[in-house]
C-alpha cells in the first residue's frame, strides 16, 4: 500500500472536499479521486460516498481512519523527525585554505559556529599548486578559492571580497621601494609561477604569461607553496603575486609589497563537490556570504 495514497485518503477525510484535498496536496483533483480508486480498490469496498453536493465518510472509511490515524500520524511524525534530523548541523566540517588563513576565512568559521552551536569548523591548508584536490579526495568538505573557476564537478558560492594585488619583490629589487607599480611594467619582473596540477587558468591567474597589451612577463621558475614562493622573493629570485589581504599576513623585513594597478581584482569565495553538498555544506557557504555582507555594511 502507498503512502501517498493513505495521506489522500487522511486528508481527504478531514477536508471532505477533493479540490481542498488537491490543494493543501499540491495535486489535481483528479489525481486526488485516482488515488482513492486505488486505495478503494486495494481494500475491496467503498471508503467515501460522493455526490455531487458532498462527501463523506461510509461505516467502512470511518473504521479504516480510526484504525489507520494512530499508525499514520506514528509515521508522519517519523519523516518529519528525519528531515529536520537531515537539516541539522552537527559534528565536524573540514574547510580548506590557502596558503593563509586570512579575515575572511577566520570571520567565517566564526559566523558558521555561532549559528550552527553543535558544529565545527576545522580548517585545512590547501597546496596554492592543487587548489581542488583534496576537495575531489574527500579530505575536505569546502574550500576557500578564487574566483570563477570552471570545474563541472564542483559548485560555487558567491564572491566573499573582491581585492587588489600586491608583487612581493625583495627589498634589494630595484621596484621594491615604489609606491605602485602599472600592470604593463610586469613585463619587466620574472614572476614565479606554480608547480603541480591546478589549472592553467589558475596558473595565469597566479602569475600571468602576457600583459594585458601581450607583453611577454618571463618566468623565474615553479613553487608548490606560498611559503616556498616568499622564499624564493626573498632571494631576490623573481617576483611573485599576492591579493592584498595574504600579502599584509606575510609582511616581513627582507620583502617589499608594492601594489599593482591594473589587474583584474581577485575574487575570493567557496567551492565544494556538486555530488556530496550537505546541509553542512550549504550551512557554511550562507554563513561566509552573510559575515561577506556584514563586513562590506561596516566598510560601506
Amino acid at each position: 500500500m502507498e503512502f501517498r495514497e493513505l495521506e489522500c485518503f487522511i486528508v481527504l477525510s478531514e477536508e471532505l472536499h477533493f479540490a481542498r484535498t488537491a490543494d493543501r496536496l499540491y495535486l489535481s483533483p483528479g489525481r486526488v479521486s485516482q488515488l482513492m480508486r486505488s486505495l478503494e480498490t486495494r481494500i475491496g469496498g467503498r471508503l467515501f460516498n460522493r455526490t455531487s453536493r458532498r462527501v463523506r465518510l461510509t461505516p467502512l472509511g470511518e473504521r479504516f481512519l480510526a484504525d489507520l490515524r494512530p499508525s499514520y500520524d506514528g509515521l508522519a511524525g517519523a519523516v518529519s523527525r528525519a528531515k529536520a534530523a537531515a537539516r541539522e548541523v552537527t559534528g565536524a566540517i573540514r574547510v580548506g585554505f590557502l596558503a593563509t588563513p586570512t579575515d575572511v576565512v577566520t570571520g567565517s568559521v566564526r559566523a558558521f559556529e555561532r549559528l550552527n552551536p553543535g558544529a565545527e569548523a576545522e580548517l585545512v591548508e590547501i597546496p596554492l599548486s592543487d587548489p581542488f584536490g583534496k576537495l575531489r579526495a574527500g579530505q575536505v568538505d569546502i574550500a576557500f578559492t578564487l574566483l570563477p573557476i570552471d570545474e563541472p564537478d564542483l559548485a560555487t558560492g558567491e564572491a566573499l571580497n573582491s581585492v587588489s594585488h600586491q608583487l612581493g619583490l625583495s627589498v634589494r629589487h630595484p621596484l621594491a621601494g615604489r609606491a605602485g607599480i602599472g600592470v604593463e611594467e610586469l613585463a619587466s619582473v620574472p614572476l614565479i609561477g606554480l608547480d603541480g596540477p591546478a589549472p592553467r587558468s589558475w596558473h595565469e591567474r597566479i602569475a600571468p604569461s602576457v600583459t594585458p597589451s601581450g607583453r611577454s612577463i618571463s618566468s623565474a621558475g615553479r613553487v608548490a607553496t606560498t611559503q616556498e614562493g616568499l622564499t624564493q622573493v626573498a632571494l631576490d629570485r623573481g617576483g611573485m603575486l599576492f591579493c592584498t589581504p595574504t600579502a599584509a599576513q606575510h609582511v616581513r623585513p627582507d620583502i617589499s609589497f608594492v601594489p599593482v594597478a591594473g589587474l583584474p581584482a581577485s575574487i575570493f569565495g567557496l567551492a565544494w563537490v556538486r555530488s556530496a553538498e550537505t546541509a553542512a555544506i550549504l550551512a557554511f557557504n550562507e554563513a561566509a556570504a552573510g559575515q561577506a555582507a556584514v563586513e562590506k555594511a561596516l566598510v560601506a
